[in-house]
């Protein structure tokens, strides 16, 4: 009987596998399949966990379905018949080890299934700057009562109406962000790896990577949600922030590395730019001594972007049970990862 191996016990509570997510699986089950439900905990963080607990490391060899946040490469060198590994992760880069690239595994992942309360996250992080919600803050802990910084001649306040954003990763977050930001009238340009495939619901226009180098000078938000892969590892270099205009914001909320985080860092130290809003890091924790603590005009928050308690797992097993029933008739899957592009 095939079996598919769910591994979903994380330790954090946000994306742990809930009561009601289990029950669904159980109820779902196709006809001549059988499931384990791992017990033990394991790490949701990033791409996944860097390893894996003894119950599953015993499970794995006789699995041909893997439902886990990622995959480390010790458990897959122990799976002797797996044919398809679901992500309940959106990147994959932890998982794209040589023996990965090289097998007929098929790997799914969950992109688009963090898209809403990520573009919300978006669309809160630029109001914060535009709305000069920094300057509030820093003024109420200094309980002071000062309106110049607002009403004054350099007041940075500005509505998202008529703004131009820049949105680096035409997909399923930036599609979702674009959507909210247009709504608000913003003028949303995409960057996409094929703008052949023509403009996502939200963006007025997209164009290539190419173009990266000419729309930057007139952005006034630009949106990183591109996935990490070799051709956007360090996309956003010291150059490239400084073709950005002093009132310009960066958004990221992709990974760390598509941005020179120094190079951002002494930019919003020397004001010239506006502002940051970071959830994602080169390294993460964030370490103490990194001067984007400090910043009035670094927004710092801890990979929570995604966060949407009680919303996740309904709409990933909405992914994953339709790709269950796709793989079990022969059909194509949904969110196929590209191994060698990395996404």
């Amino acid at each position: 009987m095939p079996l598919l191996v769910v591994d979903g016990n994380a330790v954090s509570r946000t994306w742990t596998l809930t009561p009601e997510a289990e029950r669904r699986i159980r109820k779902e089950t196709l006809e001549g399949w059988d499931v384990y439900f791992v017990r033990s905990p394991t790490s949701s963080d990033g791409d996944g966990p860097r390893g894996s607990s003894e119950e599953v490391m015993d499970k794995i060899p006789g699995a041909d379905v893997y439902l886990g946040f990622g995959i480390p490469r010790p458990l897959f060198l122990a799976a002797r018949q797996l044919r398809w590994v679901h992500s309940a992760a959106a990147g994959v880069g932890s998982a794209l080890y040589p023996e990965m690239l090289d097998s007929s595994v098929v790997l799914t992942n969950s992109a688009g299934v963090h898209a809403i309360p990520i573009a919300e996250y978006i669309v809160a992080g630029v109001l914060y700057f535009f709305r000069g919600l920094d300057i509030a803050v820093d003024q109420q802990r200094r309980r002071e009562w000062n309106k110049q910084p607002f009403v004054g001649p350099e007041s940075p306040l500005r509505e998202i109406s008529g703004a131009r954003v820049l949105v680096v990763g035409a997909g399923g977050i930036g599609s979702e962000a674009a959507q909210r930001l247009a709504a608000l009238g913003a003028c949303c340009v995409g960057i996409r790896r094929h703008p052949e495939r023509g403009a996502p619901t939200g963006f007025r226009r997209v164009a290539g990577p190419e173009a990266i180098d000419g729309e930057l000078a007139s952005a006034d938000v630009v949106v990183l949600t591109a996935p990490l892969t070799e051709e956007t590892r360090g996309f956003l270099t010291a150059e490239r922030l400084d073709r950005l205009r002093p009132s310009a914001i960066v958004v990221n909320v992709s990974r760390g590395a598509l941005v020179d985080e120094s190079a951002l860092a002494e930019r919003l130290l020397d004001g010239r730019l506006r502002g940051a809003v970071l959830d994602v890091f080169n390294e993460e924790p964030l370490a103490a001594d990194s001067p984007l603590w400090q910043l009035r005009s670094a927004l710092v928050t801890p990979h929570v972007s995604p966060v949407s308690p009680g919303r996740f797992w309904a709409r990933e097993l909405d992914l994953f049970l339709d790709n269950w029933r796709r793989f079990v008739r022969g059909e194509e899957l949904r969110n196929v990862v590209d191994k060698r592009a990395g996404y």
